[in-house]
């Protein structure tokens, strides 16, 4: 059976429903999957809980949905450059679960390896511990955290074979690869499809098996999200 759609729509379709937890790849606006992304503002599903390292930026990425208030919680590391997050966060009308990029990589990765739980410094002490286990080992204290298994999981590759075995391209790499393997099912837009064995296998970033359904994204609009100029000087 094909795993290649011919759109984010139609790749979507019977997955995705209102508050269900979705694991989505991506570093502000590098390596996001923004076909799917629009494909479930499209859907209209509601009260979405995302983990990803951010929410994009006021219009752009996972902040789409922010604008059309989809998510009812974000598992986030980063959360600046969204004017609309910190309106929405400070009024009480979305719910955030920080969570340190180490440990939010750590708890895709652990969900993808079907790992419950594991213990970490990184947050001990802070506001990132409270209501959560405390454990001393060899005299030091870490504090439990839980897996992501979400129910689904997007993703944005560079390039897949036909059977869906993936290759990232330098930094959107990121979130991607954790992402991919926490979710139940994982739909994954590319900017090309080759053959089946067209790719060098010991290239190849995440294998298949992980990937349920397959969508040719491109072309695609590389965007900044800000951009620096010096100002130029006056002539002589």
């Amino acid at each position: 059976m094909s795993k290649i759609y011919s759109s984010a729509a139609a790749a979507l379709s019977g997955v995705v429903r209102d508050n269900m937890l979705i694991a989505a790849g991506g570093f502000g606006l590098c390596g996001i999957p923004e076909r799917l992304i629009d494909a479930i503002v499209e859907s209209g599903v509601m009260g979405l809980t995302v983990a990803s390292n951010n929410a994009g930026i006021d219009g752009e990425g996972l902040g789409k949905l922010l604008r059309t208030r989809q998510i009812r919680k974000m598992i986030s590391s980063y959360v600046g450059e969204n004017k609309e997050f910190e309106r929405q966060y400070l009024a009480g009308e979305l719910e955030v679960e920080f969570c340190p990029q180490g440990t939010l990589a750590e708890r895709m990765r652990a969900g993808g390896a079907g790992i419950p739980g594991f213990y970490t410094k990184t947050g001990v002490g802070t506001a990132v511990a409270e209501g959560k286990e405390v454990k001393s080992f060899d005299g030091q204290e870490f504090i439990l955290e839980r897996g992501i298994f979400a129910d689904l999981a997007i993703v944005k590759a560079w390039k897949a074979d036909e059977s869906g075995n993936l290759i990232f391209r330098k930094t959107a790499r990121n979130f991607n690869l954790p992402a991919a393997t926490c979710g139940k099912m994982c739909v994954v837009e590319v900017e090309e499809i080759v053959p089946m064995g067209s790719l060098d296998p010991d290239s190849i970033h995440l294998p298949g098996v992980y990937v349920q359904r397959l969508i040719l994204g491109a072309p695609y609009d590389k965007k900044i999200e800000f951009r620096t100029v010096r100002q130029k000087e006056a002539a002589l």
